[in-house]
């Protein structure tokens, strides 16, 4: 299940749960859509994969059995920050930013 983070790890921009601008990799590191598109060209710098849209889990849970939606699983609260200088993301996203995530 998705953590849901609440920040940008680069900028540290607010990502509520019903954000549409938050991006993630498969490992769920989270970025808004301004640092994922204009720093990291769509490259995750940690993993090095591609940055998709953040899914919206549901305020509601629809389901009785088992009960879902933000209220049964709440978003984390926890604030996470990139260990990686910008030298370092530069560095990475360069070398990777025109291999198609499928080839990277």
């Amino acid at each position: 299940m998705l953590e849901i983070r609440p920040n940008c790890e680069i900028c540290d921009k607010d990502l509520p749960p019903d954000s549409t601008e938050a991006r993630i990799c498969s490992y769920e590191c989270t970025y808004c859509a301004n640092c994922a598109k204009g720093i990291l060209h769509n490259v995750c710098p940690t993993c090095g994969g591609d940055l998709a849209l953040r899914p919206i889990r549901p305020k509601n849970g629809y389901r009785s059995r088992p009960l879902l939606g933000l209220a049964s699983h709440p978003a984390s609260q926890e604030r996470k920050h990139t260990r990686w200088t910008r030298t370092e993301i530069a560095n990475l996203v360069d070398r990777l930013k025109n291999t198609s995530p499928q080839n990277r």
